[in-house]
């Protein structure tokens, strides 16, 4: 069963988004390394940048696996400096709230058009978004509790390491 246009564009302004998203944390994860002590934000990034590339890979071949055209888009050129690490974080979850709400339309529009193949795909990057969007919120609130102390931040500086292990040991459970 081919795509319909409607849903290769779609599919493909995903491809963009998720492009974008890992170029963002690519930026991201530059700038933390530049800071003194914040190598365990850094590595989260690093990752984090690496798995939006995956996600990306992953409605490329999609896509060209239904008979579509997956289209490698121009990236506009990322935020690179941040005035403090909670800035990160709190675009960071926007990010991720805007990607789950491009999820959310392309699986509408898979409803509406009855392709429920695509719908089917979908549902990996449903339970994605959701873990996504709990672990920048999870951040996000604990560096609002630290507010601007130095010795809070570097703690949860060691504390992310084992958040992204405890999702990612979460998530390869779920993939049995």
């Amino acid at each position: 069963m081919l795509l319909s246009e409607r849903m290769l564009n779609a599919l493909n302004e995903q491809v963009k988004i998720e492009a974008e998203s890992s170029q963002v944390y690519l930026a991201v994860a530059s700038w933390l390394e530049t800071q003194p002590g914040l190598e365990g934000y850094t590595e989260f990034f690093y990752k984090q940048s690496d798995e939006e590339r995956h996600h990306m890979l992953k409605f490329m071949h999609y896509i060209n696996d239904r008979d579509g055209h997956a289209i490698i888009p121009a990236l506009a050129m990322p935020q690179n400096n941040y005035q403090q690490v909670i800035d990160v974080f709190r675009d960071f979850l926007k990010n991720e709230l805007e990607v789950s709400q491009s999820i959310n339309n392309l699986v509408e529009l898979a409803l509406n058009e009855k392709d429920y193949l695509t719908f089917k795909f979908l549902q990996w990057y449903l339970d994605e978004q959701l873990e996504e969007e709990k672990m920048a919120k999870t951040m996000l609130e604990k560096l609002e509790l630290v507010g601007s102390d130095r010795g809070g931040v570097y703690q949860l500086d060691k504390d992310i390491v084992g958040l992204r292990k405890k999702v990612s040991d979460t998530k390869e459970e779920g993939e049995d």
